[in-house]
C-alpha cells in the first residue's frame, strides 16, 4: 500500500475522486508545503514558496497508483509528463509521507491564494 496525496479533482467529492476511490483503503486530511496554481478545470502544485496546500493523503493499491500515474499523465522519471511524481512530508505531521504529483513552475497560471481547491471550486 502507497500514501500520496491530492489536493485538487482527485479529492473525495471532486470529479475524478472516482478513478481513486476503489483502491483507496484509507483516507486522511492532510496538507503540504507549496503554493497551489488555478489552471482552470484543475490545478498544479508547486513545491515552493512559503504557503501550505490543504488536500487529502489516500491509502491506495499499486494497481491504483499505476491508475493515478496514468490520470496524471506520468510516465516515469525522465519522461515527458504532465506532472512529476515527487516524494513529500506533510506539513503538519511530518510522520506521514508519500507521493504528490506537482509541477515544476507556475506555467503561467494565478496562485489559488488560500491553497484550498474546494474554497476555489466554490468560488467558482
Amino acid at each position: 500500500m502507497i500514501w500520496i496525496f491530492v489536493y485538487g479533482t482527485l479529492l473525495q467529492g471532486e470529479i475524478n475522486h472516482e478513478v481513486a476511490k476503489p483502491y483507496v483503503e484509507q483516507l486522511e486530511k492532510g496538507c503540504v508545503r507549496g503554493t497551489l496554481y488555478n489552471y482552470g478545470p484543475y490545478p498544479g502544485l508547486v513545491l515552493a514558496g512559503g504557503g501550505s496546500v490543504e488536500g487529502e493523503w489516500l491509502l491506495v493499491s499499486e494497481e491504483g497508483l499505476v491508475q493515478l500515474d496514468g490520470m496524471e499523465d506520468y510516465h516515469g522519471p525522465g519522461q515527458l509528463n504532465d506532472y512529476e511524481r515527487v516524494w513529500v512530508h506533510d506539513a503538519l505531521r511530518p510522520e506521514r509521507e508519500g507521493w504528490v504529483y506537482v509541477w515544476n513552475d507556475s506555467r503561467g497560471c494565478p496562485p489559488i491564494p488560500d491553497g484550498s481547491w474546494r474554497t476555489r471550486r466554490k468560488e467558482a
